[in-house]
């Protein structure tokens, strides 16, 4: 190999500062002699270094990356020399630094997909956690409600009674801004699917029975259910009941009434 061939080949490592002191000043001391060959060579180095610091991201390169670089640049134009010795055209050493550009360029696709991957993964599992809070802070909110109902001077506490012997009590407390809330113990769930109903009666004999919330008792026979927005008014509203339904509910009573108190 010609002392010319290995300074050009010298290069782009040259361009990049990643020659050793000795290689940098035998290279020097090479351009100095005014070699317009090696001197082009260098340019040209110079020039694809520039465009690869312009195209990539503003970020530095890491010195396993620059070794990586520059082997690639050296593989290619190897295998580059044979092909084109006759060429007058693109000079074999570009073909070889446009490959380590292209390399590159790869790389740093590869590691700009897995960053928006982990900022996606990152805002779902925020937008999850935000949701929990939301969730937490209403459960909050109803408890607070549900305190003051029970705890109000300003309540009015009904009783409903049973309809049949030996049925639990069911206790509502009646909060005219509020709602109402209703605890029971002791009290068995519903066959299959189907829950408990209340209903508010109106005073108005003409006025058919509200529907409003449902509600199962727990594997101990207890419920507390808060009804934060009550269909009716309690001065419009002559007694409370309680129906067992369909799961869901139903328009009109379906059922005997198992519980009902008077509001007054």
């Amino acid at each position: 190999m010609s002392t010319c061939q290995q300074f050009r080949e010298w290069a782009e490592a040259y361009a990049l500062g990643a020659l050793d002191a000795s290689q940098r000043a035998a290279l020097e001391s090479h351009l100095a002699t005014g070699c317009q060959d090696c001197r082009k060579a260098v340019e040209e180095a110079r020039w694809v270094v520039s465009q690869l610091a312009h195209w990539a991201p503003e970020t530095a390169p890491s010195v396993l990356l620059k070794g990586r670089l520059l082997q690639t640049v050296r593989a290619e134009a190897k295998a580059a020399e044979t092909a084109t010795q006759a060429q007058t055209g693109t000079p074999w050493w570009m073909w070889g630094a446009i490959a380590a550009l292209l390399l590159f360029a790869v790389m740093t696709e590869r590691a700009t997909l897995q960053l928006r991957t982990e900022l996606r993964e990152a805002e779902h599992q925020a937008a999850n956690y935000q949701k929990e809070i939301q969730d937490v802070e209403a459960k909050l909110e109803l408890a607070k409600r549900e305190n003051v109902i029970l705890t109000d001077s300003a309540s009015v506490k009904i009783k409903l009674a049973e309809a049949g012997p030996e049925q639990p009590r069911v206790d509502a407390i009646w909060h005219a801004k509020l709602g109402i809330v209703l605890t029971a113990e002791n009290i068995p769930a519903p066959a299959g699917g189907r829950v408990f109903q209340l209903w508010l009666i109106p005073k108005d004999p003409n006025n058919k029975p509200v529907p409003s919330a449902v509600v199962r008792p727990d594997e101990d026979g207890r419920f507390t259910l808060l009804v934060a927005n009550p269909p009716g008014d309690m001065a419009e509203t002559r007694s409370l009941a309680i129906t067992e339904e369909p799961a869901g509910g139903s328009l009109l009573p379906t059922s005997p009434v198992k519980w009902v108190g008077t509001t007054r």
